[in-house]
């Protein structure tokens, strides 16, 4: 059955803020920038200093957490926080307003010494996404403003960014059937970087994320004009319990509904193998 791309908030347009938000957004740009260039500086004297890839991990996780988790109770004292290096609090649950914040997503990038890791600052107040920022230290990008990702051009082979380390296996089923080039990428930020960007057309993951992989992520691409969902079509809700958020699609506008049909397909006929093979071993 062909999927159809619902607007209850899988694609919202970009649309100037209210000021109480400007000042959010301003704030989430500062905070995610700040830590990125504290980042870099740790990152270089890792890889100049022989650090082993786990302590390095570590050490961003740790440095990151400290500096995010300062300047917010700082800066916003009477909102909650929820982070990837931090412990939950079901406090949160009933807060109007949570930051949800990845300090370093992609640590295994950061470790190698790669540049495809990212920081992450969202704002999430009473069921919406109100402000995010996505700093990419390591090409010097931020992702967050206002803006217009430019359009694909008509024709041309689909790229679709995915996990380097663990794609969905039902992505080579939709690659297949859209004859689409899956291009591996590290870090969520910076796939959804490349989306807004143009170097490809959509991202896709499935298998496991929590809310911190995507929050910021998915503002920034509707700040820019793209669509973001679940990979049914389905809405992205926040500050859940607990905060897992298995999958998203981030895509350029024109190809959402291409691309959600051939999923819906793929997962369908995924589905139907283990239910054969699960009939065939019992058999």
């Amino acid at each position: 059955m062909d999927v159809i791309w619902h607007g209850n908030g899988s694609a919202q347009p970009s649309v100037a803020q209210p000021l109480g938000h400007c000042q959010d957004q301003a704030l989430a740009l500062s905070l995610a920038r700040d830590a990125g260039e504290l980042l870099v500086e740790l990152q270089r004297e890792g890889m100049r200093n022989g650090v082993g890839a786990s302590s390095l991990r570590d050490a961003g996780d740790r440095v990151s957490q400290d500096f995010l988790e300062g300047a917010l109770k700082r800066e916003r004292p009477l909102d909650a926080v929820l982070s990837e290096e931090a412990a939950d609090s079901r406090e949160r649950l009933e807060a109007t307003r949570v930051w949800i914040i990845d300090p370093l997503d992609g640590t295994r990038e950061f470790s190698e010494g790669r540049t495809d890791w990212a920081v992450h600052v969202a704002l999430w107040e009473e069921g919406s996404l109100v402000a995010g920022a996505v700093a990419l230290p390591g090409i010097g990008s931020m992702m967050g403003q206002l803006g217009t990702a430019p359009r694909r051009p008509a024709g041309g082979q689909l790229r679709i960014a995915v996990s380097r380390s663990r794609p969905p296996e039902f992505a080579l089923r939709v690659a297949a059937e859209l004859n689409a080039e899956l291009v591996p990428m590290g870090s969520a930020g910076y796939k959804t970087w490349a989306v807004v960007n143009g170097e490809v057309d959509a991202y896709l993951h499935a298998g496991g994320q929590y809310e911190w992989d995507s929050a910021a992520p998915v503002f920034a691409a509707r700040q820019a004009g793209l669509q973001a969902s679940r990979i049914d079509g389905s809405a992205l809700v926040y500050n859940q319990d607990p905060p897992y958020l298995p999958d998203v699609l981030v895509c350029q506008p024109a190809v959402g509904p291409l691309l959600l049909n051939a999923i819906g397909r793929a997962r369908a006929a995924d589905t139907e193998l283990a239910q054969t093979y699960c009939e065939g071993s019992l058999s």
